[in-house]
C-alpha cells in the first residue's frame, strides 16, 4: 500500500500544476494508492463545522451513517429522536454545501477523468467507530472492499474522498494488499468468478426492474460483477482466517485531514474515530489513467467474462467485438474505453 502526501502549497487553484502530475495521481490512486492530504483542501465554514460536532446518533444496527443523495437533494439515516426539523433542515443545508465542494475540488485535481463520473451518496459519520456493535457484514472493523448492496456499479469505479473533522483524534484504519493481490485469495476457489447471466436470468431480472421487484430483492438489479464484488465484501469480513493473516498496516488520519480512495480496489477497515464527512463518485471506467487496473479488468484477465459490456458503451459493430462476450485481454484495455465518452451510467439495464 502506498500513501503519497499532498500539501495545500502543491495545489494552485485547485488544480496540480502540471497535466503529467495529474496523470501521475490518477494512476496511483487507479492502482490501489491513497491521496493524502494532512490539511485538507476543502475548508468548511466554522458555523457547519460546528454544527456538525454538535450532532448526536444513536448506535443504531439499521443506519452506520447519515447520508445525502445529491440527485434528489434529500438526506436518510437521521436519528429522529435526536434531530429536529430546524436540525434536519442545517444538515442538508450543510451536507450540500458539502458535496459541491468536493466536487468542484475533484473536476480540477482530477482533471484528466473530465467529470466523467456520477455523484453519488455524501456521508456523515458521526458515531464512534471503536467497538461498534453490528453484524458482521456491516462491521466497519474488518478488512473488506466495497461493493454497494442496493446500488451496483456495473463496473464503474468505486472512488471516495473522506475528511476527519475531530478537533483532536485520529481517524484510524488498517490498509492491506489491492485487488489484483487480495482475489486470488478468494477466486477461483471459495467463489467462483463471474459469468454472463444466461438467458432466462437477464429476462427474470428485466421482468424484476418493470414490475418494481428489484426494489425488494437487491440480488435481481446486480450484474453478475456486481454479484461477485458483493461476495467478495461479504467472504473477507466472514472469513476469520484471512483477517488474521493477510498483509496490512495502520494509517493514522489526523485531525482536519482529507484523503481518498478506490475503495473497491484498496483492502481497507476502520478502527476507531469519530466525526467525518465522505463523498462518493463513481467513475466511469472509460476515463481511467491505467484502465487495466480497475477490476473488472483484472477479472477478465483471471478469467471471467463480464456480460454485454461491448454493446453497452455503444460498440454494435460486430467486427470491433473480441470473441466471446465482453472485455477480453488488451481490447479491454483500449478500444472499449475510448467508446462513447458521454455514457451514462444511469442508463444501463
Amino acid at each position: 500500500m502506498a500513501i503519497e502526501t499532498i500539501q495545500l502549497d502543491a495545489i494552485q487553484r485547485g488544480s496540480p500544476q502540471t497535466i503529467e502530475e495529474t496523470r501521475a495521481w490518477c494512476a496511483h490512486l487507479e492502482a490501489g494508492g491513497i491521496l493524502y492530504f494532512p490539511q485538507t483542501p476543502i475548508p468548511i465554514p466554522p458555523s457547519d463545522l460546528q454544527f456538525l460536532l454538535g450532532q448526536q446518533q444513536t448506535g443504531s444496527r439499521v443506519h452506520k451513517n447519515i447520508a445525502y443523495k445529491p440527485d434528489r437533494d434529500q438526506l436518510s439515516g437521521v436519528d429522529k429522536k435526536t434531530a429536529t426539523s430546524a436540525d434536519l433542515e442545517q444538515l442538508l443545508a450543510v451536507m450540500r454545501r458539502y458535496s459541491v465542494s468536493v466536487d468542484n475540488f475533484l473536476a480540477g485535481f482530477l482533471a484528466p477523468y473530465k467529470r466523467r463520473w456520477r455523484l453519488d451518496y455524501a456521508s456523515f459519520r458521526p458515531l464512534e467507530e471503536e467497538g461498534r456493535d453490528l453484524p458482521v457484514r456491516r462491521r466497519n472493523d474488518l478488512l473488506h472492499t466495497d461493493a454497494f448492496p442496493t446500488r451496483p456499479t456495473r463496473g464503474w469505479r468505486i472512488l471516495r474522498f473522506f475528511h476527519n473533522i475531530h478537533p483532536t483524534r485520529t481517524r484510524d484504519w488498517v490498509v492491506g494488499d489491492p485487488f489484483a493481490r487480495v482475489v486470488k485469495v478468494f477466486a477461483p476457489g471459495k467463489l467462483a468468478t463471474p459469468k454472463p447471466d444466461s438467458a432466462a436470468t437477464r429476462t427474470a431480472k428485466q421482468l424484476a426492474q418493470s414490475t418494481g421487484l428489484a426494489s425488494l430483492i437487491p440480488q435481481w438489479r446486480r450484474t453478475p460483477y456486481d454479484e461477485f464484488m458483493m461476495q467478495l465484501h461479504n467472504t473477507m469480513k466472514e472469513d476469520s482466517a484471512f483477517q488474521a493473516r493477510c498483509n496490512c498496516e495502520n494509517v493514522e488520519f489526523v485531525p482536519g485531514s482529507s484523503w481518498m480512495v478506490y475503495t473497491e480496489t484498496v483492502t481497507h477497515a476502520v478502527l476507531g474515530g469519530q466525526y467525518a464527512l465522505e463523498q462518493t463518485f463513481l467513475v466511469d471506467p472509460a476515463a481511467m489513467v491505467t484502465p487495466e487496473s480497475a477490476p473488472i479488468a483484472i477479472l477478465e484477465k483471471n478469467g471471467a467474462r463480464a456480460p454485454g459490456v461491448a454493446d453497452r458503451v455503444g460498440l454494435t459493430n460486430r467486427a470491433q467485438r473480441p470473441a466471446g462476450l465482453g472485455f477480453s485481454g488488451s481490447y479491454f484495455a483500449t478500444r472499449i474505453f475510448r467508446a462513447s465518452p458521454s455514457f451514462d451510467i444511469s442508463q444501463m439495464p
